[in-house]
């Protein structure tokens, strides 16, 4: 896995331009059954995919927390929604609430999230691959093909399986 993490920015970086122009027609013109497509090909990627052997994205972003994942987490861990925030949490630019400091706080020295069962939403859905109108996320999913193996494999499946036009 340290290789592939070693080479991901790099591999990134090399199809940066063509996963842009793949993705911003995907956008513009997605195929009818696109959310069907890209569950198959997200279920095939994530068959061979372990994340404990990567954790590349609790170790290198955070997650947006939402007020509902702090007071879930909070409670979870018998503290007060504003101790949660206070101890754990910053503002950033966008004025959305975010982890002071990474990796991640609650990310253990062996892949494991010791708030697994109640961490925040943006983390059960990460890199996002499976989520219905993905077409609406292209962005979003170019900027995870350089910090998740998983997703950058999605998209090189993407371009080979659904053609756009």
């Amino acid at each position: 896995m340290d290789k592939i993490l070693k080479n991901l920015g790099v591999n990134a970086k090399d199809k940066h331009n063509e996963n842009k122009k793949y993705l911003d027609k995907l956008k513009k013109k997605p195929p009818r059954d696109l959310d069907y497509q890209m569950q198959e090909i997200h279920d095939n990627v994530f068959k061979k995919t372990d994340c404990l052997t990567c954790a590349n994205c609790c170790k290198t972003t955070g997650p947006l927390f939402t007020s509902h994942d702090i007071e879930r987490i909070a409670k979870y861990l018998k503290m007060k929604p504003h101790q949660f925030t206070q101890q754990y949490l910053r503002i950033d630019e966008d004025n959305d609430s975010v982890l002071k400091s990474l990796p991640c706080t609650f990310l253990d020295d062996q892949n494991y999230c010791m708030i697994y069962e109640v961490r925040p939403k943006a983390c059960r859905e990460y890199p996002h691959t499976d989520r219905k109108k993905f077409n609406q996320i292209t962005a979003l999913t170019l900027k995870n093909v350089s910090i998740c193996p998983a997703a950058f494999q999605v998209v090189e499946q993407m371009k080979k399986k659904i053609i756009l036009k």
